[in-house]
């Protein structure tokens, strides 16, 4: 997006922002800033087409209708990481880059985790609560320190880094788990490596979780691996509601398996009155207060009046969310080819997991001569299907995504490749030590994406909600029994593609399904006479 061409632009800051951040836009002689408490919708639509740029929180919605209203608008900066509130759809369709701060809570939750742990394990709140209540029960206040105490990090990402920094000064063994960090980020912190999760939990005095939510990590601490905890553990789930399974928590603080928890996300927000957690005397529960800290709020109204200021008086879109145009492709144009290198690295990515690699180094994209202006955005895309389910979805999109991508270790190249079978076509191939996937496809205009290669094998096939990948014995009989199994599961299947090589007997299917395909039906699959193996994708977007 190139800045328009006008000599003053208009900013509309609400929902009060931090001031530190709105003297970065007051300072600069070419933008001109109105303050304003949150504003009722109605006046709102009334004023914003005055407005280049609108900042604020989460207090205002911004519309579909707002953002048709605001004709001059170029900028949507949100001080915070979520994005729910803005029509991002819309925003991109009219051109409108839309800007949060998704790292100025780390620090604010990786330190309310200590000052939560700390009051846990000193009886902080019961001392107090006895104090004000004209008690003075020392000796019911016997605490533990940190020192010595092993401490299990699920996810080692911004925050889980900076838990692990602090831990350090504590004196605690640090142990973690994350399949998708590169070993150098464990040694760089000090942090021994577990080879699985139980293998964690076996050995840990306190487990925090600090992980996004995705069908992986789903109540990925229940009952079971609650259970494999040593007697007396703390869990710390300060991340997302629903990582640690609510009903398996709270029965093993009542049965004494648990010296305690610590809670700051729930899966329903707020937290239902009757909610068992309520009750437990052993459980410190908080109403969703990481971020709320003063220098939290600084710094997310710092990051996102800077990204504003630089898209509005330079163009700078590498803080934005989304994307209106790449060097001359417009979004509309530029989609279908997106889709295709996003889905083709996620395939990759399912194919390597199947095979058991599950930490991929290097990522390569080629594309055909037509897309070459779109490169950078597709190399973006490609990363985005890499990294899904592996960081934060309100994090990963195509602006940061090599930022990520180069934080786990996964290495990035792109070259334009006139040799591939069509101008619009793209080859993404993922790679791990000497295990090397890749995949090919088709986004042609006015047609929907296509799969066309996958491995050495030619196909020809949309990746719509659900992609099944099997590789067979080239045998009669095969696909019959697919389509009977996936039938009785009742899986519709709106493509299928059977591939085979010339010599050898090897045989791929590749089935486009709609819905879910499940673990169970997975197993099934590779049960069935001379199917080999089965890897199931399941599209998170476009």
């Amino acid at each position: 997006m190139a800045p328009p061409a006008r000599n003053t632009y208009h900013i509309l800051a609400t929902d009060e922002i931090d001031g530190e951040g709105l003297e970065l836009l007051a300072n600069e002689p070419a933008l001109r800033l109105d303050v304003v408490p949150t504003l009722p919708p109605a006046e709102l639509l009334e004023r914003i087409g005055d407005y280049d740029a609108l900042v604020g929180r989460s207090a205002t919605r911004i519309s579909e209708e707002l953002l048709r209203r605001g004709t001059r608008l170029r900028v949507v900066g949100r001080a915070g990481v979520g994005v729910d509130n803005i029509a991002l759809d819309v925003a991109t369709e009219l051109g409108i880059a839309v800007i949060n701060a998704p790292a100025g809570n780390t620090i604010a939750v990786a330190e309310l985790f200590f000052g939560e742990l700390i009051a846990l394990l000193r009886h902080i709140p019961r001392a107090d609560g006895a104090m004000h209540a004209g008690r003075w029960d020392r000796s019911k206040f016997l605490g533990s320190e940190l020192r010595g105490r092993a401490l299990g990090i699920v996810g080692l990402g911004r925050i889980g880094s900076e838990v692990a920094i602090r831990a350090r000064a504590f004196g605690m063994p640090l142990i973690g788990y994350d399949p998708y960090i590169a070993d150098e980020r464990f040694q760089s912190l000090h942090v021994r490596r577990a080879a699985s999760l139980d293998e964690l939990l076996a050995a840990v005095d306190v487990l925090t979780v600090h992980t996004p939510l995705t069908d992986e990590t789903t109540r990925m601490i229940g009952r079971r691996e609650l259970a494999k905890l040593p007697p007396g553990a703390v869990v710390a789930n300060l991340a997302r509601g629903g990582i640690v399974d609510e009903d398996a928590l709270g029965a093993a603080l009542a049965s004494g398996e648990l010296r305690g928890a610590m809670v700051d996300a729930y899966t329903v927000e707020p937290l239902p009155t009757d909610h068992p957690l309520r009750s437990a005397p052993n459980a410190l529960l908080t109403p969703h207060i990481g971020a709320s800290t003063a220098e939290a709020q600084r710094n997310v109204a710092v990051d996102v009046c800077l990204a504003v200021r630089d898209a509005l008086l330079r163009g700078e879109l590498s803080r934005s969310i989304n994307i209106a145009s790449v060097n001359g492709l417009g979004w509309t144009e530029l989609q279908p080819a997106l889709t295709v290198a996003r889905r083709a690295a996620a395939i990759a990515r399912a194919l390597l997991a199947e095979r058991g690699v599950r930490l991929v180094r290097q990522l390569v994209l080629r594309c055909g001569p037509e897309l070459a202006g779109g490169t950078g955005a597709l190399l973006s895309a490609a990363a985005i299907g890499a990294l899904e389910g592996i960081v934060e979805s309100d994090r990963l999109n195509l602006i940061n995504a090599r930022t990520l991508a180069q934080m786990h270790g996964l290495a990035l190249s792109v070259t334009e490749s006139p040799q591939l079978e069509h101008p619009r076509a793209i080859e993404v191939s993922l790679s791990h030590s000497m295990e090397t996937i890749t995949i090919a496809g088709v986004a042609a205009a006015e047609l929907p994406p296509r799969i066309t290669r996958i491995g050495a094998f030619h196909v020809d096939i949309t990746p719509r909600d659900t992609l099944v990948i099997l590789t067979n014995h080239d045998v009669p009989g095969v696909i019959g029994r697919v389509g009977t199994l996936l039938g009785a599961a009742g899986i519709n299947i709106a493509e299928y593609h059977q591939a085979r090589l010339l010599q050898g007997g090897e045989a791929l299917a590749a089935i486009s399904v709609d819905g879910t395909v499940t673990e169970e039906t997975r197993r099934a699959l590779v049960e069935l006479p001379d199917v080999r193996s089965a890897a199931v994708v399941h599209f998170r977007g476009a």
